[in-house]
């Protein structure tokens, strides 16, 4: 898991039994304003650090490894999978008119929506890195399993939602083709564990994994914090509070509200009908004293 404020990894077996834990500090990323982003190398360092001391806790080798990322934290990348600068973080607001221009088209309740989505992020990093440089769009979590396996075109059905992806027709959906970019960039998309590769041989090595190591797609931080707590019948709920607060609730069929703040995330053969709110643990005391009239229309509560 790689939050906000730490990088924590949990080994478990086949019964879901935790075997082995470790986590570490992450400096906080840099704030001007409306704009929040963070060099991803720092991600980088402590998942290697976090792996390698995991690893040396169990008595067996690790077979797979999934992670999840903060949603909606963005970067591009080229060829190699170098980032081209410093990521956008979940909660960068600085594309306002990216925003204002997918209001525009995309649909009235499309999780692309907002000035904090993958989707205006992306579209604000090319007006300010060089196109000719970006091969891929991806999402915290994409770029870390991409730094494990070398594939840097892959991503998962939760990360996408708000970078545009349709999650009832599994696709990219045809009103993001009018946006002028190349739709080359978007990434391959599939459910949360999809086997993507196993472990390159040298970096497994040198952290210490077994080179059979199998990397498999992840997923968002909230949604991993809600499969953590085994919630899987229609109508379970969970409420998980870090730095922001989510509720996820499980449905048989999707939910989509803008108005409301309410979104549906696909996981498996079930959904997740829920939101995110600008309130949580980081959020200064002097915030929690507002009115009822004076909170934000998207909060959830």
């Amino acid at each position: 898991d790689i939050g906000t404020s730490g990088c924590r990894g949990c080994a478990i077996d086949i019964n879901g039994q935790i075997l082995a834990e470790y986590s570490i500090e992450l400096p906080p990323p840099k704030r001007r304003h409306v704009e929040v982003e963070q060099e991803p190398h720092i991600w980088w360092a402590a998942l290697k650090t976090v792996l390698r001391q995991i690893d040396n806790r169990l008595s067996h080798p690790i077979t797979a490894v999934s992670i999840d990322g903060t949603s909606a934290t963005v970067l591009a990348v080229d060829q190699a999978g170098t980032p081209l600068r410093p990521a956008l973080m979940y909660n960068d607001a600085r594309a306002s008119q990216e925003a204002e221009h997918i209001h525009q088209l995309a649909p009235q309740n499309s999780g692309a929506l907002g000035v904090t989505s993958s989707l205006a992020k992306w579209l604000w990093l090319l007006k300010h890195t060089d196109q000719n440089a970006v091969s891929h769009v991806l999402h915290q979590a994409d770029w870390l399993a991409g730094k494990l396996t070398g594939r840097f075109d892959i991503s998962d059905e939760n990360n996408c939602l708000k970078m545009g992806y349709d999650p009832i027709a599994r696709q990219w959906p045809t009103w993001i083709s009018a946006f002028d970019f190349d739709l080359t960039h978007l990434p391959q998309v599939h459910p949360p564990g999809t086997v993507i590769k196993t472990i390159k041989a040298t970096l497994a090595k040198s952290i210490g994994l077994n080179p059979e190591t199998l990397i498999v797609s992840g997923t968002t931080d909230s949604i991993a914090a809600f499969i953590a707590t085994g919630a899987d019948q229609v109508g379970d709920a969970v409420t998980s509070l870090g730095s922001t607060l989510a509720l996820k609730m499980v449905s048989d069929k999707p939910v989509f509200s803008a108005k409301y703040g309410v979104y549906s995330h696909r996981l498996w053969d079930k959904w997740l009908a829920g939101g995110a709110s600008n309130t949580g643990g980081a959020v200064p005391v002097s915030y929690t004293h507002l009115r009822a009239h004076e909170t934000p229309e998207h909060l959830v509560c």
